[in-house]
């Protein structure tokens, strides 16, 4: 009965504090909103150099183009090169390395194509480590598996940064 009590109550918290999901499809029947999603399909994204940012442009097009790349572009992304560093976290005795930690940071610019303004410029950086192994393989698998993991991360923190964006204006 308590949890019954708590579920409802705190439902009845979030829907009275405004609380409105960013993806939510609920802004497409209010006149002459256009929904998040659709707002982010308007985004035209520049290319990114070397091979990790062509990962995270890829990233990224599978999530703005969901329905496929609309005719009308609004704002154009540009996403400064990535700089990749790794560290080794647990060093043993012998001097060897049994983790390591790769960073990943760039910077992301929206202009609006419209306006030919900047309105958006964030500092993006990813975390993550990896188990250094006595199989140069499986070591070299975990750590591209790790970078594959941080570059999606990226990708997932540029969506939010432009999609609270679009909302708010």
């Amino acid at each position: 009965m308590k949890k019954i009590l708590f579920v409802t109550s705190a439902c009845l918290c979030l829907s009275a504090c405004g609380f409105e999901p960013i993806y939510g499809t609920h802004l497409q029947s209010n006149a002459g909103q256009e929904s998040v999603q659709s707002q982010l399909a308007q985004v035209e994204i520049d290319g990114i150099p070397d091979r990790s940012g062509q990962f995270l442009r890829n990233a990224l097009i599978d999530k703005f183009y969901r329905k496929g790349r609309p005719q009308s572009l609004r704002y154009t992304l540009h996403v400064e090169p990535i700089k990749e560093s790794t560290i080794d976290l647990d060093i043993t005795k012998s001097s060897d390395a049994t983790r390591a930690q790769l960073r990943l940071k760039t910077a992301m610019i929206l202009k609006d194509e419209m306006t030919g303004e900047i309105v958006l410029t964030r500092s993006l950086r990813s975390i993550a480590s990896y188990n250094v192994l006595t199989s140069e393989f499986a070591t070299r698998v975990s750590a591209q598996n790790m970078r594959e993991n941080a570059l999606n991360d990226l990708a997932r923190q540029i969506e939010l940064q432009i999609a609270l964006y679009l909302k708010r204006n």
